[in-house]
């Protein structure tokens, strides 16, 4: 009997050491070929950032779209053309090069959910439709040139005012009044570098945003090195702003954490549109190297306490009489 289970248990053994081998070809051996037609489109996507079966939504009020082909409207043939309105969900059908266009040699062809097909220069479509992406759209909602000079304007007024109110009511705020918490200042510091990022890819690598915007993700570890570590701070951002919420919501009453937490996101808000446009300029570097030092020497010098009060445990910056209970601390 032992004999039979010892040799059930080298077979089970020897069964959960064995596995199945697939042999594989050699990938270096290995030659795709591909056609004139698929080398063009590989060509094209990688320029253009998008390619055939690609979607978009219409931005604009209307996006204007021809039923002829494109050669009739270089010939100034008669046409017929019509409209696809916002929030349409549009597919490109096709795309097709025609040099002999001095206007814009790239054709697109966008195919509706309606069954509506027409042609648009390339030229004319990009600034009127958005990826099909929640990401792309709100990157490009954010980048519309007339709603920054309205948030600009609509900011300075908003928090130079918001500011006289808290320095008036004598109530916390980041960088000046500051609770004992590094969060605040962290989520400032975070929203200025990121701030300061954003632009120096747009203004020195372009072309790589212009990838991000049509193929955006949230997934860091899948991008190239500059959108890797962009990602990665706005993560960090978003960690950073939640611990500063629950930070200041143990610190203070409710009341006053509403109070300096508007302040805070005035103070980002201010950030994010200084170094976001002075970076473009070069100046931003040296004033971000100025903001580092401004906000670490605020909090390390006048914000940050070192004792805690012996009788009611708050924490106190300095020995002698307690601000919040009167004991005398030695």
């Amino acid at each position: 009997m032992q004999t039979t289970e010892r040799i059930i248990a080298v077979i089970i053994v020897l069964l959960s050491l064995t596995s199945c081998y697939e042999r594989r070809e050699n990938i270096k051996d290995v030659h795709v070929e591909y056609t004139e037609y698929q080398l063009d489109s590989i060509s094209f996507a990688r320029t253009h950032h998008y390619t055939e079966n690609y979607n978009f939504v219409v931005r604009a009020d209307s996006l204007m779209l021809i039923r002829q082909q494109p050669e009739e409207t270089i010939n100034s043939l008669p046409i017929d053309s019509f409209a696809m309105r916002r929030g349409e969900l549009l597919a490109v059908a096709d795309i097709r090069i025609l040099p002999n266009d001095t206007v814009d040699s790239v054709w697109v062809q966008l195919a509706s959910d309606q069954l509506k097909m027409g042609w648009i220069r390339e030229k004319n479509m990009l600034p009127k439709v958005d990826p099909d992406d929640p990401i792309s759209q709100f990157i490009s909602f954010f980048s519309n040139t007339h709603l920054l000079i309205f948030l600009v304007i609509v900011c300075i007024i908003g928090v130079g005012y918001g500011l006289r109110i808290l320095f008036r009511k004598n109530a916390y705020i980041v960088h000046f009044k500051d609770i004992n918490s590094f969060y605040p200042t962290l989520l400032t510091l975070i929203v200025a570098s990121s701030a300061a990022f954003y632009a120096t890819i747009q203004h020195f690598a372009p072309e790589a945003w212009r990838h991000f915007y049509f193929h955006p993700t949230l997934n860091p570890f899948t991008q190239p090195p500059l959108l890797l570590i962009f990602l990665v701070s706005v993560w960090s951002l978003i960690i950073a702003a939640i611990a500063a919420v629950d930070d200041t919501l143990r610190h203070l009453p409710f009341g006053q954490s509403v109070l300096y937490l508007c302040g805070l996101a005035g103070i980002c808000a201010v950030d994010y549109i200084v170094f976001s446009i002075t970076t473009l300029y070069y100046v931003g570097y040296l004033l971000l190297i100025a903001y580092f030092w401004f906000a670490l020497w605020r909090y390390f010098a006048f914000n940050r306490t070192h004792y805690i009060c012996g009788n009611c445990e708050q924490r106190i910056k300095q020995k002698g009489y307690c601000p919040y209970c009167g004991t005398l601390n030695e």
